[in-house]
C-alpha cells in the first residue's frame, strides 16, 4: 500500500478547480477565449494549404500580412481581456472592429468562423460587468424583490434608498384670493 491516498489528489483537484472557477468569475473569461479563438482562424487560414488527394489548394491571399496583423492583435486583446480586465471595454471595442475589417482582408474573416467569435468575444466583453460580493452574514436569496414598501411585521423586504413611488410635492396650504381665481393648486372637489 502506497502512504498516500487517494483522498489527497481529489482534494488537490477539487482545490485546483476551485481556483479556477474563482479566477475565471473575476474576469470576462468567455469573451477572451472567443476572442482569441476568433483570431486563430484569420491568421491561420491566408497560410494553410488544403490537401485533397493529390491536389494542394493554397488559401493564400495578397492580404496575407494583414491578416496576420488581425490574428495576433484579436489574439492579444483575449489575452488582455483575461489579465488585464479593467479595459475590457476597450478590448472589446477593438475586437469587434478589427472582426468586422477581417471581413475584406481575411478571406471573409477567417471564413466567417473567425468573424463571428471576435464578434461574439467582443461583444461579451462589452457586456461584461464585475460582481457585487454578497454582504456578511445577510442572505437575502428567500427575500421577495418587490418595489412596494412592506411593512417589517410582513416580512417583506425592502432595500433601503429604494424608490417606492413617485410622490407629488404637497402645495401650501396658504391663503388664497378668491377673485383671481388662484386657489393655492386645488381644486374645487379636493
Amino acid at each position: 500500500m502506497s502512504p498516500e491516498s487517494t483522498g489527497q489528489n481529489e482534494h488537490n483537484l477539487t482545490v485546483y478547480r476551485r481556483g479556477f472557477r474563482t479566477w475565471r468569475g473575476n474576469r470576462p473569461f468567455w469573451a477572451g477565449l472567443f476572442t482569441m479563438l476568433g483570431g486563430m482562424p484569420i491568421a491561420y487560414f491566408p497560410y494553410a494549404d488544403l490537401h485533397l488527394g493529390n491536389m494542394t489548394l493554397a488559401m493564400s491571399t495578397t492580404a496575407g500580412a494583414g491578416s496576420l496583423i488581425i490574428g495576433v492583435l484579436l489574439i492579444t486583446l483575449g489575452l488582455t481581456m483575461w489579465f488585464h480586465s479593467i479595459v475590457r471595454v476597450f478590448a472589446g471595442v477593438a475586437a469587434i472592429l478589427l472582426a468586422l475589417i477581417s471581413i475584406p482582408v481575411a478571406n471573409i474573416g477567417g471564413f466567417v468562423i473567425g468573424f463571428l467569435l471576435a464578434l461574439i468575444g467582443g461583444a461579451l466583453s462589452i457586456s461584461w460587468a464585475p460582481g457585487e460580493p454578497a454582504a456578511d452574514g445577510a442572505d437575502r436569496q428567500d427575500a421577495p424583490l418587490s418595489l412596494d414598501k412592506q411593512q417589517p411585521e410582513s416580512g417583506g423586504y425592502a432595500p433601503e434608498g429604494a424608490l417606492h413611488g413617485a410622490a407629488v410635492p404637497q402645495q401650501p396650504a396658504g391663503d388664497h384670493d378668491a377673485a383671481s381665481g388662484y386657489d393655492g393648486g386645488t381644486h374645487r372637489a379636493g
